[in-house]
């Protein structure tokens, strides 16, 4: 009868909970996805803007001063490197640089950064291909004062300060009582004289070399004091990493690096 066939017990399947695991299973494997591409592409962005346009470093010291500061337990100024500025040129008298240690005469008291641990060693390596961590090398900033070709010299005799090519120069971004307090603190050590340190030279830049210099001229272990190296002191262009163009940290000193010409 058909009264008899509708009172058959029925049996239904109730997959509300199933199906409801399975959307948030779902729906978490989706945000997982989600975050791991985001981090892919900022990782690979990070790769090409580190490895082929900008780069953050930290000033290690007060060679630089006042233009860049940099010291034992203060805010070391965080600079901003353009590597491109020289893929299609070369360096020029002013330019702020950030160059490879040339040497080891200029490695000084420098210590790797990496970890003995092999493994922990390779994790650092490839951080540094995204910026977080610092490569692998003595990074050094100074500014360019003559290039290939010419002669580099200074005698404090004869009061001229250094020269390139028997000129004097223009190095408004050297500051002069700076170098006087350095003087009288040291007594008479460090900073007399027109060349703020010993005499130097006649020296002649090799070609694809530069020579850089300290703002900071007597606390500056730059070109003067590696002259016994192979190179004599110049830095090869293929070492330099590349031009200084602002600092970006501390707040209050933030802003562009000058590249004042000291031949013009």
């Amino acid at each position: 009868m058909n009264d008899s066939t509708d009172d058959e017990p029925k049996f239904v399947i109730k997959d509300g909970d199933a199906t409801g695991d399975d959307a948030k299973s779902s729906g978490f494997g989706k945000i997982v996805k989600e975050i791991a591409i985001v981090v892919a592409i900022v990782l690979v962005l990070m790769f090409v803007f580190t490895q082929f346009l900008f780069r953050q470093y930290v000033v290690p010291s007060e060679s630089m001063e006042s233009t860049l500061h940099g010291c034992y337990g203060c805010s070391n100024d965080h600079i901003v490197i353009d590597k491109m500025a020289y893929r299609f040129g070369e360096p020029q008298p002013g330019d702020v640089v950030v160059f490879k240690a040339p040497s080891e005469s200029w490695d000084g008291t420098w210590q790797s950064p990496r970890s003995s641990n092999p493994v922990i060693h390779k994790i650092q390596d490839v951080l540094s291909w995204v910026a977080l961590a610092p490569p692998d090398e003595n990074n050094l900033v100074k500014r360019v004062i003559a290039t290939g070709g010419q002669t580099v010299e200074c005698h404090n005799a004869d009061g001229k300060g250094v020269t390139v090519n028997g000129k004097p120069l223009d190095e408004p971004y050297i500051d002069k009582d700076l170098q006087v307090d350095t003087n009288t603190s040291t007594e008479g050590i460090l900073g007399g004289g027109s060349c703020y340190g010993d005499d130097f030279g006649p020296l002649k830049v090799p070609d694809g070399n530069v020579w850089v210099m300290g703002d900071n001229r007597s606390s500056s272990a730059d070109s003067r004091f590696h002259q016994e190296d192979q190179y004599h002191g110049t830095v090869p262009v293929d070492d330099i990493r590349g031009k200084v163009r602002f600092i970006l940290f501390p707040f209050s000193r933030i802003g562009g690096v000058g590249d004042h010409d000291p031949q013009s």
